[in-house]
């Protein structure tokens, strides 16, 4: 029998505001634990939250975007449960009127796209952080840092409508893109700031009904999500093709093992028992706050890339890449402004930059290599002042010093030999070595002018002209009259 998988997302996103959702605590990452809380946050007696305006809009942004449907009255709700790391032993959620309803992503599908429906997008407050024995005071011992605690996150839970592993990648790729573009998340899902509990169950292709499904909780890469979804639905079709029951549950991904471990079942819902929020008012969105919001969105991901590839005739897959964030996709332009040569620039930003950006480790915004730099380079080999080849070594310096181009070329002594009576010298001296090869080719083994041509540019350290070289060699190879 064949299966479908069926598969929801849960994302939760840690906004980019300034101080916490309901008080002025900063949200900055990696302070000292505990260093950053205050009555409010850590459930005192007698405070009174107020909620940040920033998370509000925050979400407004992404709701435009998405084009969810804005609630004209919503409010936050008390979710009651205890964990070591919720002070308050409730949070301040939304329950029954979010902030937001429907709405949907795109995601690219063989050629084309497939709409993924959005349930809610609502607002919420993180709890703490625990930490536990290892390379503490006490091994044995639990820690809790509660900095966290309070921080504003914003959910969007998407409809059961993902079909695969891959699909739920592409999504969640998707989906965090979209969050930078609009500069309301980092994305660093490394550092805990997006986050992921995917819902999964399997049923017989072509069927309509929702079977049992698991949660696996807490992902927190694109790999896991995708490697996470491929064992559970293996592991669901197998139990139910040897007669077993999937148990109705939630479970955590072990990297280590690769497999989903059971956490806790989940036979009955949570008795979370919500009640609305009693020391927060009710939330009535102005229109025309809305509508301001609107029209200051930044260019969108899906209308960018359309755009590259019509302004700048690149292909799709290019526009695709440089359009993955915001930052990149400015690099890009910056330097076709410089410099307009879009393909050309295309093909050193997704090659030797990416590339150089990825083993380095750093963002695009830390790049040693600035538009100016790169675009002077490429002038440089289109001048030939340089050669290609050695426009390679000379972007692995800029990229390893941060020096330009010129710079560069002059210290390691770079420039083109273009001069044709030198090049004509080498050229004999290559073929006077090579008497064999000589004969071959004027017997017809023509493909031998790339084994000269590479004895040419290796004797001048790759500095000889490419197009210059090639002339030289057919001329003096060719059969005496």
């Amino acid at each position: 029998m064949s299966y479908e998988t069926v598969i929801g997302l849960e994302v939760h996103a840690q906004l980019l505001t300034r101080s916490k959702i309901f008080c002025g605590c900063s949200t900055t990452f990696g302070a000292e634990p505990n260093t950053q809380t205050c009555p409010i946050c850590l459930g005192m007696p007698g405070v009174l939250p107020v909620v940040n305006r920033r998370a509000i809009e925050f979400l407004i942004r992404l709701a435009v975007a998405c084009e969810a449907k804005l609630s004209p009255f919503s409010r936050f709700a008390r979710k009651n449960y205890f964990y070591p790391d919720l002070p308050k032993n409730y949070q301040i959620s939304q329950y029954d009127l979010p902030l937001a309803i429907g709405g949907h992503i795109e995601i690219p599908q063989n050629g084309d796209t497939k709409s993924i429906g959005l349930v809610r997008i609502h607002l919420e407050e993180d709890a703490g952080k625990l930490i536990h024995g290892e390379n503490m005071a006490d091994p044995h011992a639990s820690y809790v840092d509660l900095n966290r605690t309070g921080v504003p996150l914003m959910e969007i839970v998407s409809m059961p409508e993902l079909r695969n592993p891959a699909e739920a990648r592409e999504y969640l790729t998707k989906l965090r893109t979209l969050l930078q573009y609009l500069e309301i998340c980092d994305g660093n899902m490394e550092e805990g700031s997006l986050r992921c509990d995917a819902n999964v169950s399997v049923r017989p292709e072509g069927s309509d009904e929702l079977k049992t499904k698991t949660e696996i909780k807490n992902l927190n890469s694109f790999r896991h999500v995708q490697r996470a979804l491929e064992y559970e639905r293996d592991r669901q079709i197998k139990l139910v093709e040897t007669g077993g029951t999937v148990a109705h549950e939630t479970r955590l991904w072990d990297t280590a093992k690769g497999a989903t471990l059971p956490m806790r079942t989940k036979e009955q819902a949570h008795d979370y028992r919500y009640f609305p929020e009693p020391d927060l008012v009710p939330l009535v969105i102005d229109k025309a706050w809305v509508e301001e919001i609107r029209s200051n969105l930044p260019e969108l991901p899906d209308t960018k890339r359309a755009r590259f590839i019509t302004q700048y005739s690149i292909p799709p897959y290019d526009a695709a890449i440089l359009t993955t964030s915001r930052a990149l996709s400015d690099y890009y332009e910056e330097c076709v402004r410089l410099h307009p040569a879009p393909k050309t620039i295309s093909n050193w930003v997704m090659g030797d930059l990416l590339r150089n950006l990825k083993a380095a480790k750093k963002e695009i915004r830390e790049s040693p290599v600035t538009p100016q730099h790169l675009t002077e380079m490429i002038r440089m080999v289109e001048s030939e002042t340089i050669s290609g080849k050695i426009a390679k070594t000379v972007f692995e310096e800029m990229f390893r010093t941060g020096k330009g181009p010129q710079e560069v070329v002059a210290e390691k002594g770079l420039v083109q030999i273009t001069d044709e009576k030198s090049l004509a010298q080498t050229a004999e001296e290559v073929l006077a070595t090579n008497p064999t090869e000589v004969e071959a080719y004027r017997a017809g083994k023509e493909k031998l002018l790339a084994f000269f041509m590479g004895q040419v540019m290796k004797k001048t350290a790759g500095k000889a002209n490419p197009k210059a070289v090639q002339e030289i060699l057919r001329s003096k190879l060719s059969p005496p009259t």
